[in-house]
């Protein structure tokens, strides 16, 4: 028995596995910090709108679906890219190997 995983490649660096399929796994690192702070900016808007307006919790609940949304949506954004990138880099491969 060894000490490296079986199947996996072995003396890859920190932070480049997974360049080998088309993306690198420090590009996702702040996905989900991105994702906290934007529910919580959009949450401290809807607060401080009700506030001001006086509707509360109507704005603070609807800044919370909206932070979530939005965060949603750059990740979904940011996963089609990546997609796109390995597709292509597939179709590159093998293109060259025919």
């Amino acid at each position: 028995m060894s000490g490296a995983p079986s199947g996996g490649p072995t003396n890859v660096p920190p932070g480049k596995q997974g360049e080998e399929d088309g993306f690198s796994v420090s590009q996702f690192a702040g996905v989900g910090l991105q994702f906290a702070i934007s529910i919580i900016v959009f949450l401290y808007l809807g607060q401080w709108l009700d506030r001001k307006l006086g509707t509360a919790p109507w704005l603070l609940i609807v800044g919370v679906f909206l932070g979530a949304g939005a965060s949603f949506y750059s990740m979904y954004r940011k996963l089609m890219a990546v997609q796109a990138r390995d597709d292509a880099a597939r179709k590159a491969r093998r293109d060259r190997t025919q």
